[in-house]
């Protein structure tokens, strides 16, 4: 993978959040192609749990200051940078004190889904594309982990379609086993529209549930990777029939070698 360039998109990084399977695979992958002499970049929210002092955030300023439009509203994107100790890797923090200053992920105290979720997963989405347009770096593939994470490839898709700086870039999805119950906003649907999205081409969004915004995700990416043992059948049903070249499951003390081969020969 030596001097290919990957944009890794996750809902959670470690050292930033909590140890779990999308937190650890968002650190793991981008270390392997790192140590592979490939050149990568994390993008992640800032959220207000993350400690800023600890982990050496500071603002990019030259890259804040632009707002985006999310539901007809004008949102301002911050952008923070960190590195990841001894391992020279940039981490990109997307921020905005409406959507992630407060002081957890995704739930409230009582476990309860935020109920801007969505419009979260939107801003994240088009905060990403609009720095790396910024960075002028243009990735060759961009892997996307975690559902906060699932609506870049939709807007990748189409509201950023006819953007020359990508226009090689090829989009790979994790599936990670299903990490909240309920739904989002049930406005979610007409909130992605609004920005030109069709919306036969993400109808599943008009139930907003975990299956099925990561089957937008999918139906949305150049290829697949089946990140969890725990992904529900119904879901790996649709994995498997959806044309998209994909990988099964692997463990971790095997997944280098294994992810490494499917970038080079499904993907790229």
């Amino acid at each position: 993978m030596e001097d290919k360039r990957i944009l890794y998109v996750s809902s959670e990084v470690v050292p930033y959040l909590a140890e779990n399977e999308v937190s650890l695979m968002s650190y793991d992958v981008p270390k392997m192609i790192n140590d592979q002499g490939g050149q990568i970049r994390i993008f992640m929210p800032r959220y207000g749990n993350i400690n800023e002092r600890r982990h050496q955030l500071h603002e990019v300023i030259r890259l804040s200051g632009m707002n985006l439009v999310v539901n007809d509203m004008d949102m301002p994107l911050i952008i923070k940078v960190a590195s990841i100790p001894k391992e020279r890797i940039q981490v990109y923090f997307i921020d905005n004190d409406e959507y992630f200053k407060r002081k957890a992920t995704f739930t409230d105290e009582e476990g309860v889904l935020y109920p801007d979720n969505d419009e979260r997963a939107i801003f994240f989405a088009k905060g990403v594309v609009e720095t790396v347009k910024k960075l002028n770096w243009v990735p060759d593939i961009i892997h996307v982990h975690g559902w906060m994470a699932a609506m870049l490839p939709v807007y990748m898709k189409h509201f950023y379609k006819n953007e020359a700086l990508f226009a090689d870039t090829k989009i790979v999805t994790s599936v990670y086993s299903q990490s909240f119950d309920g739904t989002l906003d049930m406005e979610m649907l007409k909130k992605v529209t609004f920005d030109n999205v069709p919306q036969e081409s993400v109808s599943d969004l008009s139930e907003p549930n975990f299956e099925n915004i990561m089957k937008a995700s999918i139906m949305h990416s150049d290829a697949v990777i089946i990140a969890s043992e725990e992904v529900s059948s119904s879901l790996t049903k649709f994995i498997e029939t959806s044309n998209k070249p994909f990988l099964p499951f692997v463990p971790k003390d095997q997944f280098a070698e294994v992810y490494t081969n499917f970038y080079k020969t499904q993907v790229l």
